[in-house]
């Protein structure tokens, strides 16, 4: 039955063949004839044919409720549109009658259906593709023909410019015949609404005519008319608006809000009609703010802003061009409209935005996320206070209830873990990923995130990533003095604000994040006292790691000097404070003033041991180069140590006011100076940097004891005034402190251009080459016997930098060279034989064959020299120990060549009765193992068999950590040829793993098999889901 409707429909829309109109015709008359054509055979078809019996009275009773249907129309095209509504509407009702028959029966059993698996009837409104293509045919001719003609100008997209077949249309249509324009717009939009009645014919209507009739509903609304000119009755207007209304709530917003930006045109065209961007021209001021009216309806209702981003950015690849629609959709975000209440749109629209971040899909997240932040900086530039109420108050309001909670609360979580984790991840999102422009906005709260990523370093948890990012951006962004007065904060030597509230800690979270929570009090005094004092060093080290982080940033070389500087300034407070206690009579003083003066000298002692421990951190942990990274931070640190240096010089010093070690820290500083001065190139900003050390210079030269320092001084001083005019030829010589005592400064040449300007004092004196030493080598051999232990330790690293760069006579000696550290490898002082040790490994380094071999016999038989203490023989191993683990570090890819021997003795050593030895043997074969490859294949099956029996059957548990972390060293070392070298003993190694995961009490052996698991689950997954990477091969074909 439905299918006799479309037929109908098909006849009428169906195209001319070529015979019929003749060859001369012109389009319009072409088309004209077969308007008229096919709407007289398809009513003689629907009168003569009996199959269009059922169309022929739905068609009269259409025909006889339409009160529009004009029959003595001459226009063709509006003749031809009313026959389009009368089959459509018939239709239409055939559908709804055929869709009420369906619903009111009941559903056939599955024994009626021939059983379970076929699937159930479908309802008679479901279309073929071909009678839906069919009814589209008919739709565009009804808006082509009956409604795009009578828009007014600038109302939606002209047909001229949709197509050629549009443009013919447009001069087609009769707009002076009866009805009128208005009218027949009105008629055309009514039977469209009244069709999408229907959900299967309302799909069709609204995902291809959609734009077209909120045209119409808007002209036949909304335009403004004088009384006597206006088309429709007030009442007409008013179903059009309540229609216009109805429609903008049904249909999916974003479609909506692109169809409005379509109706509101695009800008006021200046160029020719023909230009790239004629396609939207300028809508009427009538149009645009209607559009504008309802587009911030869309804006401000629930979800708006989601509507407004999906609608602009939907189809979007996440390319350059989508980017640009985010900063625009952002600053239309940010502009209230001129129908709102700045207050009361963002209000409403703020929470929205800030829900864009909230996102899960990856490219929908990025570009929803870009829109956000962006929306979210131009809002905190431009309208400041708004941002402040409604945007940053909700973001941070979890990292500010951390510093406001009460232990009065119901609840014994004062902050959730999803509140936090979604508060952290949003300020990163917006000032880190978006860069916001101002980083004082997070510096009340930075204090709080900071004990939030010392909690998360202290465990595995996703917020310290962002965290750590969080703490470095503003630590990089924000202004020197702010972030080194941060600094001082976190680091508790400055006063502490805005931290976590009393009686609360961090505790884990069930997903991996923190959630806050109230605090159990400790019952003993020294278990509270010792959990502060470890969370203070705690904290001090989390602090550090941020600074080393600070690769490429001038921060922690600022905060060293600042806090070199206060060392200063305490050194003259001391002095005075010495003096006014000798003159200070305590038997004047009350009693509340002497408790008064105890304490602030017990607060004075206390910030200085404060500081010293975070200098003594900075200086372990902290390069060099990242402490001292410019020459005027350099200059800045020299400053500092000749003020402490001028401080007690003088008179009142006395006699006994020499210090030995102040000396030659001294000299070593200030011949760091002359290595500055000796540089190849110094400009006139260096030299003017420089001046700062003149005054210190002067006092040392008049009022230091030391007449070597004094000269030095002076020279240094004299060449700096001049900016270098005047150079006295000792003065590179003066670079190099006395290596033999602390009391006397012997010259030595320290002119390499090689040495950087941003050399530390304590290395300053250890970077000459041994060529530049004016000593021969036979003295060298003297020294290194020397009873003296500096002098011994420095003539063995002389020693070994000769044997590094294969100096003639220490290569003619080697033999000697060897014996020398063999002796003194036995040696009780730490640095003397840590010197032997590593002249030993740059022996072996260097001549690997001979050395390796003698090295490896002392490591399994103990000591071979006659003078030798065999009593501490085991002692003596395990110093070759360290030298082989090093040996093997150095070997690189010669390891394949020179590490079987050793693999050898080192399986050997695990059997040693000593278990020291053992862990010693273990730890070198994962050293040498990680740089094997594809040579460990022969030894794969014993390398496993004595791993998993020491896992299993070693009593000590030091040497079966060492045995788990040979595996991890195995597994880091061979990355993706694991499943090639060790394809045979993988699974028992992966056995051996978990039975230490299951069964060992040792914790150390146990999180090194969850590392080592780790590892291998990172190989099997590289191996099993390889990265897929698009690459072009050529091959040859034969």
């Amino acid at each position: 039955m439905t299918s006799s409707f479309l037929s109908a429909l098909n006849i009428l829309t169906r195209p001319l063949g070529e015979s019929v109109h003749d060859a001369q015709s012109s389009d319009q008359d072409v088309l004209l004839e077969a308007l008229q054509t096919n709407r007289i055979r398809v009513l003689e078809q629907l009168q003569s044919e009996s199959s269009f019996e059922a169309v022929r009275r739905l068609r009269e009773e259409v025909k006889a409720e339409a009160v529009w249907f004009c029959s003595d129309t001459e226009d063709v095209t509006w003749a031809f549109v009313q026959e389009c509504f009368l089959l459509l509407l018939s239709l239409g009702r055939h559908l709804s009658e055929e869709l009420e028959r369906f619903q009111q029966t009941p559903p056939p059993s599955a024994a009626n259906r021939g059983g379970a698996e076929m699937a159930p009837p479908l309802p008679p409104d479901v279309l073929s593709v071909a009678q839906q293509k069919v009814l589209g045919t008919a739709l565009q001719f009804v808006v082509s023909l009956g409604l795009c003609p009578y828009l007014a100008p600038g109302v939606g997209v002209p047909l001229g410019r949709r197509s050629a077949f549009g443009a013919l249309v447009e001069k087609l249509v009769c707009r002076g015949a009866e009805p009128a324009g208005g009218r027949r717009l009105l008629i055309t939009t009514n039977v469209l609404l009244k069709l999408a009645e229907l959900t299967s014919l309302a799909t069709l209507v609204f995902t291809r005519h959609l734009g077209d009739v909120m045209a119409a509903l808007c002209q036949l609304g909304h335009q403004p008319h004088r009384e006597e000119d206006r088309p429709l009755s007030a009442e007409e207007c008013r179903m059009c608006k309540d229609a216009l209304r109805n429609l903008l709530g049904k249909v999916y917003q974003p479609i909506i809000i692109k169809e409005l930006l379509v109706l509101q045109g695009g800008p006021k065209q200046s160029g020719p009609v023909g230009g790239s961007r004629a396609a939207l021209g300028s809508a009427p001021a009538w149009l645009r703010r209607l559009c504008g009216q309802l587009l911030s309806e869309r804006l401000m209702q629930t979800n708006g802003v989601q509507a407004v981003v999906r609608a602009v950015l939907e189809g979007g690849t996440g390319g350059e061009s989508d980017w640009r629609k985010c900063d625009a959709v952002a600053r239309i975000l940010v502009a209230c409209p001129q129908q709102a209440s700045a207050d009361v749109y963002f209000r409403l629209v703020c929470p929205q935005i800030l829900d864009l971040l909230h996102f899960k899909d990856k490219l929908t997240a990025r570009q929803f996320q870009r829109v956000a932040t962006r929306a979210a900086l131009t809002m905190l530039q431009e309208r400041p206070s708004f941002a402040q109420r409604y945007l940053l108050s909700p973001l941070l309001a979890p990292l500010q209830h951390c510093t406001t909670s009460s232990n009065d609360a119901d609840s014994p979580e004062a902050v959730e873990e999803s509140e936090l984790s979604q508060c952290v991840d949003d300020v990163y999102k917006i000032f880190v990923v978006g860069n916001a422009p101002s980083p004082s906005l997070l510096e009340e709260l930075l204090p709080v995130v900071f004990t939030l990523f010392c909690f998360t370093r202290q465990n595995v948890s996703h917020l310290r990533a962002p965290c750590q990012e969080i703490l470095l951006w503003y630590l990089s962004h924000a202004e020197t003095p702010a972030a080194l007065s941060m600094l001082r904060q976190l680091s508790g030597l400055q006063g502490r604000r805005k931290e976590v509230a009393p009686g609360f800690h961090f505790t884990p979270g069930s997903d991996g994040g923190a959630r806050l929570s109230s605090r159990v009090g400790f019952s003993d005094e020294d278990d509270e006292l010792y959990e502060k004092l470890a969370a203070e060093q705690w904290r001090l080290e989390c602090l550090i790691h941020l600074l080393v982080e600070l690769k490429d940033s001038d921060l922690p070389g600022d905060l060293f000097l600042d806090l070199l500087q206060e060392l200063t300034s305490w050194t003259t407070a001391a002095d005075d404070e010495t003096k006014e206690e000798e003159t200070r009579d305590l038997s004047a003083m009350t009693l509340l003033e002497v408790e008064q003066r105890l304490q602030g000298g017990a607060e004075r002692r206390g910030q200085r041991l404060a500081v010293l421990q975070v200098l003594a951190l900075m200086v372990e942990s902290l390069q060099h180069s990242q402490l001292l990274r410019k020459t005027t931070q350099v200059v800045d640190f020299m400053v500092s140590l000749l003020q402490r240096a001028c401080v007690g010089l003088g008179p009142a010093a006395g006699p006994g006011a020499e210090n030995p070690v102040e000396n030659q820290t001294l000299s070593m500083g200030m011949g760091l100076v002359a290595t500055l001065l000796s540089g190849p190139q110094l400009s006139a900003d260096d030299f003017s940097s420089m001046s700062r050390l003149l005054l210190p210079l002067e006092t040392l030269s008049q009022q230091h004891p030391d007449v070597v320092i004094q000269e030095l001084a002076s020279n240094l001083r004299a060449v700096i005034a001049t900016h270098g005019a005047y150079r006295p030829e000792d003065l590179t010589a003066a670079a190099q402190p006395s290596r033999k005592t602390p009391e006397t400064t012997a010259p030595a040449k320290a002119d390499d251009p090689q040495t950087p300007a941003n050399v530390p004092p304590s290395s300053a004196g250890s970077r000459t080459s041994p060529r530049q030493n004016t000593k021969p080598f036979s003295d060298w051999l003297l020294e290194a016997c020397d009873p003296d232990v500096p002098t011994k330790a420095f003539a063995l690293r002389v020693l070994t930098q000769m044997v590094q760069h294969g100096d003639p006579e220490a290569v003619q000696a080697r033999e000697k060279v060897l014996t020398l550290f063999l002796e003194n490898l036995e040696h009780e002082d730490s640095f003397v034989y840590l010197s032997a040790i590593q002249g030993l490994a740059s022996l072996a380094d260097s001549y690997p064959d001979r050395i390796l071999e003698r090295l490896l016999k002392d490591f399994q038989r103990g000591p071979s020299l006659p003078s030798s203490n065999q009593e501490r023989s085991l002692e003596t191993r395990l110093k070759v120990g360290e030298v082989l683990m090093r040996a093997s570090r150095a070997m690189g890819e010669l390891a394949p060549h020179l590490g079987r021997p050793l693999v050898g003795v080192f399986l050997q050593g695990t059997r040693d009765p000593d278990q020291g030895v053992r862990a010693s043997s273990l730890s070198n074969l994962g050293e040498l193992c990680q740089r094997l490859d594809y040579a460990l294949g022969p030894l794969v099956q014993e390398l496993s068999s004595c791993l998993t029996s020491l896992i299993k059957t070693e009593k000590e548990a030091e040497v079966r950590r060492a045995a788990v972390h040979v595996i991890v060293l195995l597994l880091r070392g061979l990355s993706d040829k694991t499943t090639q070298v060790l394809r045979d003993v993988l699974l028992d190694l992966y056995r051996a793993l978990k039975w230490v995961v299951r069964s060992d009490p040792d914790q150390v052996a146990v999180l090194h098999a969850q590392l080592a698991l780790e590892e291998l689950d990172d190989v099997m997954r590289r191996f099993i889901f390889p990265e897929q990477k698009l690459e072009k091969k050529i091959v040859v074909l034969p």
